[in-house]
C-alpha cells in the first residue's frame, strides 16, 4: 500500500509535430477548456518534424490562463542548465506560476550528438543530471547571499549571478526508470514521470517507490514530498485490454495506481480532442470521488508534506498542525520558497514563525482564532509598507491580508467605492480613474489599504478633500471574538468612530466604503529648492501653503547631499485648471534657488502608480512625527539645527489643513484638527539621545502613528489627546476585552464599572 495523500491532477501530452503548428495549439487550449490541470510536450530537439518545445509552451503559455505546462521530459544534454532555470522562472513569471519542469538526463545519444551535444553513458547521465539540478535550483534561489559556484565534472558555474527566481515552487520532475536515476529522484527530485508503456513488469511501479523512499529516507527526506506521475494511453472507444473501454472502467484501473502505486497525477497521452474531453470531464471527477472515499474510509493523511529542513526552522510556541483547513494550503513557514518574501515589511525585516493569507473574512477569523490559541505575537499586515513596524515580528504569527484586494464601485451616483484592505493605493487610483473618481491616499501607491485609511490617511489631496478616514461610510471588521460585523453610522457606532483612527486596536479590517471625490485630472509638479538656509526656507514654506487655495496640497523633503540641505517639493492642484494652478504653484519658485522644476497635467492615478517594490526590510529605521500648527520660528530652528548637528538627515512635511481642519475634533478617533503639519524625520542612531530630546518639544503638539517606529506611554498620550484616549479606553473594553490587539500602539480597555 503507497498512497502518498497527494491530490489528484490530471494532464495532456501532446505531439509538437510541426506541419500544422495551430493544431497542436489548439489541442493545449483544449485541455484547459475541458478542465485539465497541465498540458504537457515531447521534448526532442533533433527530431526535425517537431515545433521547438520550449517556444511551443511560451507561445501557449500566453493564449492561456490557468493550465500548467511542462515539458515531457525537457532533454537536458541540449538545453544547458543555467539558461533553462532561467528559461523557466521567467516562463513561470509571465505566466503567473504555471510550469513546471519535467526534466530528462537523454536517451537517443546518436541524435543527441548529431546536434552537439554530449555523447555520455547510463552512469555519467545521471551524474550530469544531478549536477543539472543543483544549478538550475541555485539560480532560483534568489534571496541568497552571494553569486552562485557549483563544480561538477559535467556541468559547473563560477560565480553566476542568482535569480529570477520563479513564480511559484517549480517542482522537478525525472523521467526515470533505473534504479541510479531512481534513487537521484529520492535524494534530490520532487517527482517521479515515466510512463506506463515502458514499465517492463505489472510490479515495476510498486519496485520504483520502493527504491525512491527508501533512498528519500536515507537522505532525510519525507518519501510523501515527492509526487508519482504517470503518462497513460489508451482509447475509450474500443475494448479488450487496460485502458480500452468507457470512462467507468478506465476508474476502476486507474483507482488502484492511486491507492496501491503512489500515482497522484495521470497525463492521458493522445492528440484526439474527444479522449481529453473524456478524461477530463467523465473520468476525472468520478476517479477523484473514488479516491476520496478510500482515503476517507482508510485514513489516509492528505496535507502538504513539508521538507525535513523547513520543518527544522518551525519556531517555538506554534502548534503547526492546529493551522486551520482553510489556510493550511496558503500557509507560508520559514523555508517555504515564499517566506523570504513575505517575512518583512517595506521598512522592517522581520522573522514570524508563519504567515498566514486569508482569503475572505470567513478565513481571517479562523485565522484570527487560531492566533489566539497560540503562545506568540500576533501581527496584522495589509500593504506591509509601515514605516512603524508592526506588521511582522519574530516568531510570531503575521495574518498577511493582501489576498483582500478587491476595488468596486459600488453606487457611481454616491461616489461610494468598496476597497479590501489589503488592495494597494496604485491599483486602487488605477480602477478609479476610468469613472473619474479618486480618494486621498497618502502619496505612495505601493502602500496598503488596511493601515493608512485605519489611522488617517494623509494624502495628496489632504487640504481639499480630507484625511482617508473623513470619508469612510463603512467597514467590516472581524471582532477579537471571531464575528465579523458592519460598523457605520447605525450599526456600531462607537466602533465607526474608533475605527477612523485608531483601528489596528480594535479588530481587523476587511473592507471599507469609501465615499471617492469627484476628479479626474490634476496639477502636479516637483521643485528641488537649494535648502542651504534651512529654518528661512522652512518658514517661508509653511506660510506660502497656508496661504494658498484650498486646491494646492504640497509636500516637502528635506535631506543632506553633498554637504547641503536640498529640498524637494511636490504640489498637486485638484483639478485641470491650468491657469489657476500655475498662480499658486508659481510663488514656490520664489523661495530658494531652483535646482530643477517641472509641471504636468495628469490623472490623479498618475501620481500614484504603484512600486511594486518587495518587502525585505531594506530600509530599517527609527522614525518620528509630530504635528505642528504651523512652522514657525520655533520649529524650523528645531529642524535646521538637527540636520546641522547630525542628528536627522531625512525630514519630511505634508501638509493637512484646509478639509482636514473641517471635520471637528470629536468625529473620528484621530482628534488632531487644528494642525495644518505633519511632521516626519528619521533619527540616526548615534545621536539618538539628543535628537528624541528635540524633537519631543515638537511633538507635544500630536503625533501620527502610522510615522512612529515606537509606542511608549507618551508617544500614545501624544496621539490621542485626553478625552480621546478615554473613549478609546471604553470601545476597547466594548470590542476587544481581552486586549488581543495589543501589537500596535496598545491601547488598555477601560476597567470594567
Amino acid at each position: 500500500m503507497a498512497d502518498y495523500g497527494h491530490e489528484l491532477r490530471f494532464g495532456s501530452f501532446l505531439t509538437p509535430q510541426n506541419r500544422d503548428p495551430e493544431a497542436v495549439v489548439e489541442l493545449a487550449l483544449h485541455s484547459e477548456r475541458v478542465g485539465l490541470d497541465l498540458v504537457t510536450f515531447q521534448d526532442h530537439p533533433y527530431q526535425n518534424g517537431f515545433l521547438d518545445t520550449w517556444t511551443l509552451m511560451s507561445w501557449v503559455a500566453a493564449r492561456t490562463e490557468t493550465i500548467h505546462l511542462s515539458g515531457n521530459v525537457t532533454n537536458l544534454p541540449l538545453r544547458p542548465p543555467a539558461v533553462l532555470a532561467r528559461s523557466v522562472a521567467s516562463l513561470d513569471l509571465l505566466s503567473g506560476g504555471r510550469v513546471d519542469l519535467g526534466l530528462g538526463a537523454g536517451a537517443f545519444w546518436d541524435a543527441i550528438a548529431a546536434m552537439g551535444g554530449p555523447r555520455l553513458t547510463p552512469g555519467e547521465s545521471v551524474q550530469a543530471l544531478s549536477e543539472a539540478m543543483d544549478v538550475i535550483r541555485g539560480i532560483w534561489a534568489a534571496d541568497e547571499r552571494g553569486p552562485l559556484r557549483v563544480e561538477g565534472d559535467f556541468y559547473s558555474v563560477d560565480g553566476a549571478q542568482r535569480g529570477p527566481a520563479p513564480a511559484h515552487e517549480v517542482p522537478i520532475w525525472l523521467g526515470a526508470y533505473k534504479p541510479r536515476m531512481l534513487r537521484l529522484i529520492g535524494r534530490k527530485a520532487d517527482g517521479w514521470l515515466p510512463s506506463l508503456s515502458y514499465l517492463r513488469s505489472a510490479g515495476a511501479l510498486r519496485e520504483g517507490n520502493k527504491v525512491i523512499d527508501e533512498e528519500a529516507e536515507t537522505a532525510g527526506r519525507d518519501p510523501r514530498e515527492i509526487r508519482r506521475l504517470l503518462n497513460v494511453t489508451g482509447d475509450f472507444r474500443s475494448t479488450g485490454g487496460p485502458f480500452q473501454g468507457p470512462p467507468e472502467q478506465w476508474v476502476a484501473q486507474l483507482l488502484p495506481l492511486v491507492l496501491e502505486d503512489g500515482v497522484s497525477t495521470f497525463i492521458l497521452g493522445s492528440d484526439d480532442p474527444a479522449a481529453l474531453e473524456t478524461f477530463a470531464q467523465e473520468v476525472a471527477p468520478a476517479l477523484r470521488e473514488a479516491v476520496a472515499a478510500e482515503r476517507t474510509a482508510l485514513g489516509v493523511p492528505t496535507a502538504p508534506v513539508r521538507p525535513a529542513a523547513a520543518l527544522a526552522r518551525r519556531r517555538e510556541g506554534i502548534d503547526y498542525d492546529a493551522v486551520p483547513a482553510s489556510l493550511a494550503d496558503r500557509a507560508v513557514e520559514p523555508g517555504d520558497r515564499a517566506y523570504d518574501g513575505l517575512r518583512s515589511t517595506y521598512v522592517w525585516a522581520g522573522s514570524p514563525g508563519v504567515v498566514l493569507r486569508p482569503q475572505n473574512p470567513r478565513q481571517v477569523a479562523d485565522a484570527l482564532a487560531f492566533a489566539r490559541t497560540q503562545d506568540v505575537s500576533l501581527a496584522v499586515r495589509s500593504g506591509g509598507h509601515g514605516i512603524s513596524g508592526r506588521s511582522t515580528n519574530d516568531g510570531g504569527i503575521v495574518i498577511d491580508l493582501g489576498a483582500l484586494d478587491h476595488v468596486e464601485v459600488i453606487d457611481r451616483e454616491r461616489r461610494l467605492v468598496r476597497v479590501g484592505a489589503g488592495a494597494r493605493w496604485g491599483d486602487i487610483a488605477q480602477a478609479l480613474a476610468p469613472h473619474q473618481l479618486a480618494i486621498s491616499s497618502g502619496d505612495y501607491g505601493d502602500v496598503g489599504v488596511g493601515g493608512l485609511a485605519t489611522t488617517g490617511g494623509q494624502g495628496f489631496l489632504a487640504r481639499s478633500y480630507g484625511l482617508t478616514i473623513d470619508h469612510v461610510r463603512g467597514a467590516e471588521v472581524v471582532l477579537a471574538d471571531g464575528r465579523t460585523v458592519r460598523a457605520d453610522a447605525e450599526h456600531h457606532p462607537d466602533l465607526y468612530w474608533a475605527l477612523r483612527g485608531a483601528g489596528g486596536n480594535m479588530g481587523i479590517v476587511t473592507s471599507l466604503d469609501i465615499e471617492a471625490a469627484e476628479i479626474g485630472d490634476v496639477v502636479f509638479a516637483v521643485f528641488a529648492h537649494d535648502a542651504s538656509r534651512t529654518s528661512d526656507f522652512l518658514r517661508k514654506w509653511g506660510r506660502l501653503v497656508e496661504n494658498s487655495p484650498r486646491e494646492l496640497t504640497a509636500f516637502l523633503t528635506l535631506v543632506r547631499q553633498q554637504g547641503r540641505n536640498i529640498a524637494q517639493t511636490y504640489v498637486v492642484w485638484a483639478g485641470d485648471d491650468a491657469d489657476a494652478a500655475t498662480a499658486a504653484i508659481q510663488p514656490f519658485l520664489e523661495l530658494a534657488p531652483v535646482l530643477s522644476q517641472q509641471a504636468m497635467l495628469t490623472p490623479y492615478a498618475g501620481i500614484m502608480a504603484r512600486a511594486n517594490n518587495a518587502h525585505y526590510g531594506q530600509a530599517r529605521m527609527r522614525s518620528r512625527s509630530a504635528l505642528v500648527e504651523h512652522l514657525d520660528a520655533r520649529t524650523a530652528d528645531v529642524v535646521a539645527g538637527l540636520f546641522a548637528d547630525g542628528g536627522i538627515s531625512f525630514f519630511q512635511v505634508r501638509s493637512v489643513g484646509g478639509a482636514v481642519n473641517d471635520t471637528p475634533a470629536d468625529a473620528t478617533a484621530y482628534a488632531h484638527r487644528t494642525q495644518n503639519f505633519a511632521l516626519s524625520a528619521n533619527v540616526n542612531e548615534s545621536h539618538r539621545e539628543t535628537t528624541e530630546k528635540a524633537w519631543s518639544a515638537l511633538a507635544d503638539g500630536g503625533i501620527y502613528l502610522s510615522f512612529e517606529s515606537h509606542g511608549d506611554d507618551i508617544a500614545l498620550a501624544n496621539a490621542f489627546p485626553s478625552p480621546t484616549l478615554e473613549r478609546l479606553r471604553s470601545v476597547k473594553a466594548a470590542y476587544d476585552p481581552d486586549n488581543v490587539f495589543r501589537n500596535n500602539f496598545p491601547i488598555a480597555p477601560a476597567p470594567l464599572a
